[in-house]
């Protein structure tokens, strides 16, 4: 096979230079394209057979060519752009001989081309352009994968991803649908007054959730930084600072496992709303979401790994223990202690966990592995142990609990948020206990003393949230690992 593609190669290498002999640029620059292959079928792809038998629809385009198939004096062959596809026809006789000839004995399946002709519909009534003018403007030197089938080895379709838009239609439509996913959520919040900022990616204490940071060095400071985890802390100090709504769509980095549900670089949606609490931001990511779904996939209702997902308000709300209960199955005087629930994820082969983890810490490792993969259709799980929410304000009814809930959708977390803790002597405790916890776990560890200096400035009553693009993303392109969504997933590099 390498021989043969090395073959291959050579014979295009050889074409190459057999054009530059001849006075023709392979690699031209300055081409202007006057109307792109979307707008064309557009425009004239609802007209019947007669229209173009009655009408001369001159067209100029240009793309790739991905398909061509020979019949001696006349052949057709496919140009894609990136906004369409079109098959094209050419014939001897209807060109110059320069031009049957260029097609014939220099061009490839891959090489880049620009076409001149008119529309015609074929005896299938495919719509056509009949060619009366052909150049290259960039020869491919490598061919295709696979001929015109698409490319299906997942690990060249990651590592060279560029390939893979080449040959795959469906994913390119995966990477539409993500730049229109984040368009639509930016334009929603933008019309509830919220204001886009940018918060640092570089910073000197890593806060804002628990996880292992990228650690890097500022050389003309002579100063340790990490890559952030959240931008969390840095919009609450805007809250503080007297931005009422504030949001933030850009990457966090977590140097932390690989799979198909997590990748250390991904994109999150955080915002934030002064003078609201965590009820509220329910309703309104209820409202963003279900409005999300329809604008995308027309509907409701969506596919996802052969299950319907109903986006319809209201979502279900269930509160963390009575998930245990309802959904797990745990009978109440199985898990009302740290010991017991301890043995329970003991049994289970559960790592990570200690006798010394509280109850609250131990009920949400329980669920983890209980109940979330069974949360199908769109659920806010609320009533979070204090242990396990650091940053959110305690609950007035149960100080055991905070105000905050998880959004679940097809078995996965896919938003966290909370009523913002604005108690600086709670958060200062808090952030203490924090600390412990991870230097323990051997992560960098130090309070954040300007954060709780801002909380004494004064934090309005505040409701937060945090999205995953990337795992939205996924449900609306039925898309069942996270690399499937990122155009250039971390993979490790071949040796």
């Amino acid at each position: 096979m390498e021989q043969e593609l090395n073959i291959i190669e050579k014979n295009r290498f050889d074409k190459l230079q057999k054009l530059k002999e001849k006075g023709i640029n392979p690699f031209a620059g300055n081409f202007k394209k006057k109307e792109n292959i979307g707008e064309i079928i557009k425009k004239y792809n609802p007209n019947d057979k007669e229209f173009f038998e009655n009408n001369a629809i001159d067209v100029e385009t240009a793309g790739r060519i991905i398909i061509i198939r020979n019949f001696g004096k006349a052949s057709f062959f496919r140009l894609r752009d990136g906004f369409g596809e079109i098959q094209c026809y050419i014939q001897k006789g209807k060109v110059t001989e320069d031009d049957f000839k260029l097609f014939h004995e220099y061009i490839d399946a891959g090489d880049i081309c620009m076409v001149k002709g008119y529309l015609f519909r074929t005896g299938t009534n495919e719509l056509t352009i009949k060619v009366e003018h052909i150049g290259i403007l960039t020869k491919s030197l490598l061919p295709l994968p696979e001929k015109w089938h698409g490319l299906k080895d997942i690990e060249v379709r990651f590592r060279k991803r560029y390939i893979d838009l080449i040959s795959n239609v469906e994913v390119r439509d995966i990477f539409k649908k993500r730049a229109d996913t984040i368009s639509f959520i930016r334009s929603f919040l933008n019309s509830y007054d919220f204001l886009e900022v940018e918060t640092p990616i570089m910073q000197t204490n890593p806060g804002g959730a628990t996880a292992r940071p990228f650690k890097t060095h500022h050389n003309a400071l002579n100063l340790e930084l990490y890559m952030r985890i959240a931008p969390e802390l840095y919009l609450k100090r805007l809250v503080v600072g007297g931005f009422d709504r504030v949001y933030e769509i850009g990457r966090n980095f977590r140097n932390e496992g690989i799979s198909i549900k997590h990748n250390p670089e991904f994109t999150m949606l955080e915002f934030y709303m002064a003078y609201a609490a965590y009820d509220d931001t329910m309703g309104f990511l209820e409202e963003m979401l279900s409005e999300l779904v329809k604008h995308i996939c027309g509907s409701f209702e969506i596919n996802y790994a052969s299950e319907i997902l109903n986006f319809k308000p209201p979502f279900k709300k269930i509160k963390l223990k009575d998930s245990l209960h309802e959904i797990a199955g745990f009978r109440s005087e199985e898990i009302d202690s740290a010991t017991k629930v301890y043995e329970i994820l003991r049994h289970k082969n559960i790592n990570g966990i200690s006798e010394k983890d509280s109850l609250g810490e131990l009920l949400t490792i329980l669920f983890d592995e209980t109940v979330e993969s069974k949360l199908i259709n769109p659920t806010f799980v609320t009533d979070y142990p204090v242990e396990s929410s650091p940053l959110a304000r305690r609950s007035d009814a149960d100080k055991e609990i905070v105000d905050r809930f998880e959004l679940f959708i097809g078995g996965r977390e896919i938003g966290n948020a909370f009523s913002e803790l604005n108690d600086p002597l709670d958060q200062e405790e808090r952030f203490k206990s924090q600390v412990e916890a991870k230097i323990k776990e051997g992560l960098p560890a130090e309070m954040d003393k300007d954060y709780i200096e801002a909380l004494k400035q004064g934090l309005p009553p505040t409701a937060g949230c945090g999205i995953g693009i990337d795992r939205i993303v996924m449900l609306l392109t039925d898309s069942h690992s996270i690399r499937d969504v990122i155009l250039f997933p971390l993979l490790k590099p071949l040796r």
